[in-house]
């Protein structure tokens, strides 16, 4: 374990697409939604012990979120969970885990990572971590993880490889193109040609890589940050962020760095990976019975169904007939009953019954 590896834990997000579960004010990060006993955020903080002190972890999340931060990860101290005025997407988050660690280790590596994906397999992923840190360190690059489709998915980004160079170093390979969550046609060539990968959104760099990307590629973000940064590590630092969060543009990293750097390469791995961000991917990874049907918690019985998810609270009972391919959940009085394959309208769904009846999310 080298401590000059710090460890960026997003989590800032809201997870509309696993409505009624998850809601605004505890968003699917903060649940347990495999029902193992540690939520989401818990396990993206287990997962990177191995190659991360615990001095060196920091969450990035809304400020209306840091108390939870703090009550599930009781071993981080405050300082350590850099809170969001406002929502700006991955790039304002990562510049300002980068202003923050400057202030610490000129010389640090960093892994970037969203606090709410699925890794099966913990012992692979550490040694593709492993590698990865060990490439960033003597390369001049932006390195993300890339996974071998298993099915023309909509609902992820893509990373094409490029077959026309060498390889960098082993499975570590420049990037050609990104391309962000086609339609169905076009995932389905994605998932044929063997060219591409799904971008995990795991990213791994030096801290002098990335600080110059931005100034190469986000200039207008890093001045924002290099502005505040006598005032990091000071009483002055949430008043300077929220000032400068204020004045920040919307972009996502993805599309304001990775997609223009000349240093993109791409680890391509297999190690059980899924960002869970919809219903069906935890389907695809739920106990099922005889019927393919997967009843996550609650009691519920089934007729004539088949292919079906079903998440109720406990003690909650339902019986369910005659479905094929459909959702079914409900929390806090909000039930959702939905075709699997429409799941990419849940997002809507939310905000049409927030509209038309309030207290929805």
């Amino acid at each position: 374990m080298q401590n000059n590896t710090y460890c960026v834990i997003m989590a800032g997000g809201i997870g509309s697409r696993f409505w009624p579960i998850s809601r605004k004010e505890t968003p699917k990060q903060f649940l347990d939604i495999l029902g193992t006993g540690r939520t989401f955020i818990q396990q993206t903080y287990d997962r990177f012990l191995p190659v991360c002190n615990p001095e060196n972890f920091l969450v990035v999340t809304s400020i209306e979120y840091k108390d939870i931060v703090l009550e599930q990860l009781p071993d981080l101290k405050p300082e350590q969970i850099l809170t969001e005025p406002y929502r700006r997407n991955t790039a304002p988050c990562v510049a300002y885990a980068n202003a923050w660690i400057n202030g610490k280790d000129k010389n640090a590596n960093i892994i970037v990572s969203p606090a709410d994906h699925l890794i099966l397999k913990q012992e692979e992923f550490i040694d593709e971590i492993k590698k990865g840190l060990e490439f960033v360190n003597n390369n001049d690059s932006l390195l993300t993880l890339g996974m071998k489709p298993t099915r023309p998915e909509t609902g992820y980004g893509y990373i094409q490889i490029d077959d026309n160079s060498d390889k960098v170093l082993g499975r570590i390979e420049p990037v050609k193109t990104f391309t962000e969550k086609p339609n169905l046609e076009l995932a389905k060539v994605f998932y044929e040609s063997g060219e591409f990968f799904w971008n995990s959104g795991i990213f791994l760099w030096s801290l002098k890589s990335i600080n110059d990307a931005f100034d190469k590629y986000l200039p207008e973000v890093k001045s924002l940050f290099d502005k505040i940064e006598e005032d990091i590590h000071t009483n002055n630092e949430i008043n300077a962020v929220n000032k400068t969060y204020n004045e920040c543009k919307n972009i996502s990293i993805d599309y304001g760095v990775m997609e223009k750097a000349d240093n993109v390469c791409v680890l391509t791995a297999d190690f059980g990976w899924s960002d869970l961000g919809t219903w069906s991917s935890l389907y695809e990874h739920s106990t099922k019975d005889e019927f393919d049907n997967a009843i996550n918690t609650g009691d519920a019985i089934l007729y004539d169904a088949e292919d079906c998810i079903v998440n109720l609270p406990k003690g909650k009972k339902a019986v369910i007939q005659g479905l094929n391919g459909y959702i079914v959940a409900e929390s806090n009085g909000c039930i959702l009953i939905c075709q699997k394959d429409n799941e990419q309208q849940i997002r809507k769904y939310s905000n049409d019954i927030q509209t038309e009846f309030g207290d929805a999310d």
